[in-house]
Parts: C-alpha cells; sequence; structure tokens
C-alpha cells in the first residue's frame, strides 16, 4: 500500500512538473505586421464569386459611358436567388455585387439619384436588397462594390461628389445586413457624360476622394467588412487580372506607395518582405474575356481545367480569389457558366477528399522547449489554432513526415500559423526514394497558404526543411492530396 502511494506521489509530482515547463515555454513572438481579426476571417474564406451586373450588360460594354438609358436595364427572369445558389454550388462563400459600376448606375433605389433600377424596366425591384437576402439564404456572406467613379453624376471632380459617395456608401452599409467586403475600384476620372457636360474631368486619386473619410465611415458601419483596393487597407489587388498570385507572395506591403488606381503592378503581384502593414493579395479574374457578360463569349467560357489551375495559382498561393460570374440579360447565370463552375467544384472536392498525411508520425529536428503544446505532431492535428513551433536560436529546422503506408499524391499544402505573423523565406521539400531522400520542390513565401502542384509520386515519407527564416517558425499544417 505504501508502494502505491510513494507511485501516486511520483505521477502527480511528474505532471505538476510537465504544467509548469509548459507554462514556462512562451510561444515564439510575432514578427513583423499581423493580421486583424477582420483579416483572420477573410483569409478562412479563400474563394467567393464576383458579379457584375448593370447597363453594360445590355450596351455589349465594358465601361458605360453614364449617358445609357435606365429603362434598357430589364431582364425579364431577374433572379439573384440563382446566382446565390450557383455560387453556394460552385464551393464560393460569399459574393461581392457591383452595386454601381462606372456609368453611374445604381442596382438599388438609392435616394440620391434618379439613375438607378427604380427608372429601369425593373422599377419595382432592389437587386442589392434580393441577393444580400439569397447570400444569407444559402450561407454565403455577401459584399458590395461601389465605384469611385461616376461618368453620369454632373458633381464629379468637385467637391460635392465626395458627399454624394458617402451618402451612397453609407446606404448600402446600412440596409442591407452585415458587409463582409467593400470594393473601391482602381478606375477614376476621364471622359464622361457627367449630367449633361460630356466633357473630360481629371481627378487626383489620391486626394479627392478623401480615403481617410471613407474609410473611417466604413469602420463605422462594418466594423468587420474588409476594404479592398490597389493599397488595401484590409486586402489590396494582386497586380493583374489573369487570375495568379506570385510564386513569392507576401502577405505584407509598405502601404505609402500604393492608392486607388496606383500603377505598381509588380509590387502588388509580389509585396514586400517585412513591409509596414499586413494587406494581403485578392485575385480577381473573370470567367470570362470580360467582366460583363456578351453573347458572343458563351463559347469563350474558361473551361474546368482552366479554373482549377487558377485555383492553385490564386489559393494555392496565399492569396483569395474573387471569380467573376456575370449574370446575362435574361437576369439568369448562363449554362455554360454554371456547368463550368460546377465541374470546378467537382474537381476540387475530389483532390482534398483523402489528406495523405493524416495519422502519419511527425518528427521534428527541433521542438520548441520540447513542449507538446508546440509538437511536430501539430502539423497533421487538423486545428487551425495549434503549431510547430522551434526555440527562437532554431530558424532553420526540419520536419518528416512518416504516412501510415506509401501514397501517391502531387499536391502538398504548407501552412504558417499567421497570427504570429509570415516568418518562412524559403523551403524545400523532399520525399524518400529508394533509401535516399530527392527533392520534389521548393519555394519562398508560405503565409496563408501555399499548395505545391509537384509531380504525381508515390512514398511513404516527406521532409520540409525550411532552408532561410529571420526567426523561428511556427508551422500550422502540412497536406497531401492527389488531383487526378
Amino acid at each position: 500500500m505504501k508502494l502505491h502511494y510513494e507511485i501516486l506521489k511520483i505521477l502527480l509530482l511528474l505532471l505538476i512538473c510537465s504544467q509548469i515547463n509548459a507554462q514556462q515555454v512562451k510561444p515564439p513572438a510575432p514578427y513583423g505586421a499581423v493580421p486583424t481579426n477582420r483579416q483572420l476571417v477573410w483569409h478562412d474564406m479563400q474563394f467567393y464569386g464576383f458579379i457584375h451586373f448593370g447597363v453594360n450588360t445590355y450596351t455589349d460594354k465594358e465601361w458605360g459611358e453614364g449617358d445609357e438609358d435606365p429603362v434598357i436595364f430589364n431582364p425579364d427572369k431577374l433572379n439573384p436567388d440563382q446566382w446565390a445558389r450557383v455560387a453556394k454550388e460552385a464551393g464560393m462563400k460569399g459574393l461581392v455585387l457591383t452595386a454601381k459600376h462606372h456609368a453611374g448606375f445604381c442596382l438599388w433605389p438609392s435616394k440620391y439619384t434618379d439613375y438607378s433600377i427604380k427608372n429601369s424596366g425593373v422599377k419595382d425591384r432592389d437587386i442589392v436588397k434580393e441577393l444580400s437576402a439569397a447570400c444569407k439564404k444559402y450561407g454565403l456572406k455577401f459584399g458590395v462594390y461601389l465605384s469611385p467613379w461616376d461618368r453620369n453624376n454632373a458633381g464629379y471632380g468637385k467637391p460635392e461628389y465626395v458627399d454624394y459617395y458617402k451618402n451612397q456608401l453609407t446606404e448600402l452599409l446600412t440596409n442591407y445586413g452585415k458587409i463582409f467586403e467593400v470594393w473601391f475600384d482602381g478606375a477614376n476620372g476621364g471622359t464622361g457624360y457627367y449630367g449633361g457636360a460630356r466633357e473630360k474631368r481629371t481627378i487626383d486619386a489620391r486626394t479627392y476622394y478623401h480615403w481617410d473619410e471613407v474609410r473611417a465611415l466604413v469602420r463605422k458601419l462594418q466594423p468587420m467588412a474588409i476594404m479592398f483596393s490597389d493599397g488595401g487597407p484590409d486586402c489590396r489587388w494582386v497586380g493583374n487580372e489573369e487570375g495568379y498570385a506570385g510564386k513569392t507572395n507576401w502577405c505584407t506591403i509598405n502601404v505609402d506607395r500604393f492608392y486607388p488606381g496606383s500603377p505598381n503592378y509588380k509590387e502588388l503581384t509580389e509585396g514586400h518582405r517585412n513591409g509596414t502593414s499586413w494587406i494581403p493579395a485578392e485575385t480577381d479574374v473573370s470567367i470570362r474575356p470580360g467582366w460583363f457578360y456578351h453573347a458572343a463569349e458563351d463559347a469563350k467560357v474558361k473551361t474546368p481545367e482552366q479554373l482549377v489551375e487558377i485555383y492553385f495559382n490564386s489559393v494555392g498561393r496565399g492569396s483569395n480569389l474573387i471569380l467573376n460570374v456575370p449574370p446575362g440579360r435574361d437576369g439568369l447565370i448562363s449554362e455554360n457558366d454554371v456547368k463550368s463552375l460546377k465541374e470546378m467544384h467537382k474537381i476540387l472536392i475530389e483532390t482534398f477528399a483523402v489528406n495523405y498525411a493524416k495519422g502519419a508520425k511527425a518528427e521534428a529536428s527541433n521542438v520548441r522547449g520540447k513542449s507538446k503544446i508546440f509538437a511536430a505532431s501539430n502539423v497533421i492535428a487538423g486545428s487551425k489554432d495549434k503549431y510547430w513551433a522551434t526555440d527562437d536560436s532554431v530558424t532553420t529546422p526540419q520536419i518528416i513526415l512518416t504516412l501510415k503506408k506509401p501514397a501517391t499524391f502531387n499536391r502538398m499544402r504548407i501552412k504558417e500559423y499567421i497570427k504570429l505573423g509570415q516568418r518562412v523565406e524559403a523551403f524545400a521539400v523532399d520525399y524518400w526514394k529508394d533509401g535516399k531522400w530527392e527533392l520534389l520542390d521548393e519555394g519562398t513565401s508560405i503565409g496563408y497558404q501555399r499548395i505545391l502542384c509537384t509531380k504525381t509520386i508515390t512514398t511513404n515519407k516527406i521532409r520540409v526543411r525550411i532552408t532561410k527564416s529571420p526567426v523561428c517558425v511556427a508551422i500550422s499544417d502540412i497536406g497531401l492530396f492527389l488531383k487526378k
């Protein structure tokens, strides 16, 4: 009996010691700029849609002049519910609507202008309201695009227009429920109707709109909304409309170099290492050659394989993907687009259905304080709140996953614990073949996630080597998948 008591005391002492040790092992200090809570929520969305719809749909133009008769906007089968259902079936997490494009025509009955849906062929409808409700029905988030440039408004280019713009923004942010993203385009100034003046008006995009006031308004009315523009402040343009983020893609930029309409495209694609602000890239691309529906492009809808490639070149490089799917003149998304989207989703579902890293044995060359809190096994735990970390002095560690049995795969996902910043600057991946390690792939930035598209291999062991990092690592996920 005494022996049992002594054993119990020893076990209790060991438990207390382990708890004390765990408490003493502090997590890594954040490195550089880090994301806000609203940005963390946005990162998790990964893939959502864009809806370009307006008078341009009926004039066969990409940019309206601002003098189009609103009566021409007359979709006879208008059904925003269908848009949301298609988005849901495509695996999207939300939709952003062009509530007002450059022509100035509004898809809601704004009390500040007659150039809106209230004078169109569907004058009793409110598309912003209907799509917001449809998104809620299908469990999607809803966002709005409000073009700063307005080629219809007589006051554009003058101080009074800025108040008009803020008034319309207030309507959108107070009457239509929660908004997850507000999209500020970079097209600013040029020729237009401007209330009949029909002239060219030039503005300074840096100062004219009083962006500080506009952003403060968004923060006040929709605190969790992400604001998009070339320079953020929450997410940035990726610098192209082709559907890819940079192979090196830093989530940070030096924000003072950018503004809506700024020309530093390559910098936007890659970001700045050690940038002063966390402003990750959003990749915008259309399923068709144009942003608005054109019947002549019905046969030019991107194929499922093209869309999947875009996904891996955007989401797979740590960017969010916003894919434009424009409704046709009848007010419905074309079956050509629907078919391609559904097949894209099917391919992605099948690709990520099985994670071959699940159940693997994970061994790291170093674990922070030898603590279970930062164990190597955290990379396969399936929890975004757990991560493998190393001691502060260990910046080039490695981790080996030994699978339960050999697996065949060609996609590899790696994620950093971005609450602590974007830390890794270079890494390499090896696989075990014929009794030795062979290089599979290598890369630079990781960030929210990096999905490597590798050759198809079969192995029972994979190794990730961090080859360059200014600080200790914090890796939250490693996954292995097969795209057939």
